[in-house]
């Protein structure tokens, strides 16, 4: 049975460079949750670092307190 994730793919666009340091768990949800994606699409695991943009943007997008802050700004 396919998991019904939030992120289902990665955005092939044009980044700007960020470094960031994970906890190893975190490293480690990244990756297992590449290749949930990758069982569930067919297609090859993204690099776990791929995923945080998305994962980012879709938790800001669904954040209603960071929503209204950036109406009232």
């Amino acid at each position: 049975m396919a998991a019904k994730l939030k992120l289902s793919s990665v955005p092939d666009d044009k980044p700007v460079k960020v470094t960031v340091e994970l906890p190893p768990e975190v490293h480690r949800d990244l990756a297992a949750y590449a290749e949930v994606m990758a069982r569930d699409s067919g297609q090859p695991a993204p690099e776990p670092a791929r995923l945080i943009a998305p994962m980012l943007q879709r938790f800001m997008a669904t954040d209603r307190a960071f929503a209204r802050l950036r109406k009232s700004r």
